[in-house]
């Protein structure tokens, strides 16, 4: 019975590793991608120079630049420039037309030094990766639930594979390179162990941050099926007051910061939106950045007078339900990570994403070898081969070009973020059809070599589009451009080194060999 059991789980976990595996691999990658979505934005607009300001100088030049462009708008929204995020952003919302209509929003983006207007490229930088992680580039809310079973289903494949493998922390110590389909499986079992309580707490706590949507039972019972009420009560709407109609000066805003910041215990603003300004009725709400800690305060804001800058609330006491939560929030998003513990979480990642290829690989491997003699694959065989090509070197190609893309369109190209990511479905497009053309490992090896030379060619292509070469960037601190570009070049020579080592392997193991079995060799 014992046997039994473990035999349905390891059943369990190669079936729905294949099925969504693809998916999967799509997902942990462009999420291990927007770890960085900071970075990747700063490399997408190098027309916003990166500069060290202090958050009060940058809050006081936002405040006299709304104040002589948007004096009569019924709402500011100012975005402060922080180590990763550079640029200065400055909102504001038109007071409406007609009642019961919203104002139009206006976006400028300044420089923290100077205050004066940038004008950045229209892109949608690192966004793209974090949004497609959870969103898969479809209408609301069809992305989110997709990607949210596909979580589901990737709990229970890691809960399987612990089932199934009961030597697994020996596996652990265990590869035997040049071994083919026993290698591959050697690999498999070490990446997952090596950052198995990663693989848990991010599938986990994907699950937990949109546990209202998949699991509304609860919510819809104890507020009698008003969703809506549960939201209100959870998280509360500022009360903002109605415009007096009575002309007042606002307040400055940069003494806030430092009364902020003792509220907060030397926690620091990351927005601040100021309603009815340069009316009496002005008010000023302050949001507590979301890197000041692991645990996300979904009541952090404060509020104060516009006019007299007088402390009018303080948000109440977290309750342990939302700090739990919070909790979770806060470590999938990692915003609170370090550098070294963002590349930490970045590194992770991509081993996930390395699990999850690897069982495509093995699953596909252990079937060919028993269609090596006769020398025709089977049509389903064929379909998961095309699949396993355009899902991983394809689509790695497809974030190069999105990358080339970015250099490459007129920057006055009229829609041109989104043109920026129709090359990039382009591109993972092309990948399926080759796959199709081209068999097997020659794909592969044509792929990756491809991806290799897009991808150390970024550096080049920085340097020849724009002013900031590697050397460039780290004569003048800008770390994030001269990283990217040296994270680009050392992804290319590695993706060169992996095509040299397929071009090499033997096409398949003898057909003699015995083909590997994850259930005989998880007993």
């Amino acid at each position: 019975m014992k046997e039994g059991f473990r035999q349905t789980m390891a059943w369990l976990h190669t079936w729905v590793g294949l099925i969504f595996g693809w998916l999967l691999f799509a997902i942990f990658l462009t999420g291990t991608l927007a770890y960085f979505k900071a970075e990747t934005s700063h490399w997408m607009q190098p027309e916003i120079p990166a500069r060290s300001v202090s958050s009060e100088a940058s809050l006081t030049l936002a405040q006299d630049y709304l104040q002589q462009h948007a004096p009569n708008a019924s709402r500011w929204l100012i975005d402060l420039p922080t180590a990763r995020e550079p640029g200065l952003t400055v909102r504001w919302q038109q007071a409406p037309a007609e009642p019961g209509k919203r104002g139009q929003f206006s976006k400028k983006t300044l420089d923290p030094q100077t205050g004066a207007e940038v004008q950045g490229r229209a892109t949608m930088g690192g966004d793209f990766f974090y949004r497609f992680h959870f969103q898969l580039q479809m209408p609301y809310p069809w992305g989110r639930w997709l990607s949210t079973a596909a979580a589901m289903l990737m709990f229970i494949a890691l809960i399987t594979g612990i089932i199934t493998h009961k030597k697994i922390f020996k596996d652990f110590f265990t590869f035997r390179p040049r071994k083919g389909q026993r290698s591959w499986l050697d690999g498999h079992n070490a990446v997952g162990v090596l950052v198995l309580p990663f693989h848990l707490m991010i599938t986990y706590s994907s699950l937990v941050i949109f546990m209202s949507m998949v699991m509304p039972a609860g919510i819809l019972a104890a507020y009698k099926g008003n969703a809506s009420a549960f939201f209100e009560e959870v998280f509360p709407a500022a009360n903002t007051p109605t415009v007096a109609g009575q002309p007042a000066p606002l307040a400055p805003l940069a003494p806030l910061l430092e009364r902020a910041h003792e509220q907060w215990a030397e926690g620091r603003a990351g927005r601040l939106a100021v309603n009815n300004p340069g009316d009496a009725n002005a008010s000023v709400i302050l949001e507590r950045d979301g890197a000041d800690g692991v645990v996300y305060d979904f009541g952090r804001a404060l509020t104060f007078n516009g006019v007299t800058g007088e402390l009018l609330g303080t948000p109440p006491e977290q309750p342990i339900p939302m700090a739990i939560a919070g909790g979770f929030y806060g470590l999938h998003m990692g915003h609170f990570a370090s550098p070294v513990l963002r590349w930490l979480y970045f590194i992770c990642g991509l081993a996930g994403t390395a699990m999850i290829g690897t069982g495509l690989v093995i699953w596909l491997g252990k079937r060919q070898l028993k269609h090596a003699k006769s020398g025709v694959m089977p049509f389903e065989l064929r379909l998961v081969e095309v699949l396993n090509i355009a899902s991983m070197s394809g689509l790695v190609i497809a974030v190069a070009v999105f990358f080339w893309a970015n250099r490459l369109l007129s920057v006055a190209l009229a829609e041109r973020a989104d043109w920026e990511v129709n090359n990039f479905f382009i591109a993972w497009g092309l990948s399926v059809l080759h796959a199709l053309v081209r068999r097997g490992r020659t794909a592969w090896v044509e792929q990756l070599a491809l991806a290799a030379v897009l991808f150390c060619a970024v550096p080049l292509l920085n340097g020849l589009t724009t002013p900031y070469n590697v050397g460039v960037s780290l004569s003048q601190g800008d770390w994030a451009m001269a990283g990217f570009d040296l994270t680009c070049l050392g992804s290319g020579l590695f993706l060169a080194w992996a095509a040299w080592k397929m071009r090499r392997v033997e096409n398949a193991a003898p057909v003699t060999r015995r083909p590997i079995s994850l259930e005989r060799e998880a007993t």
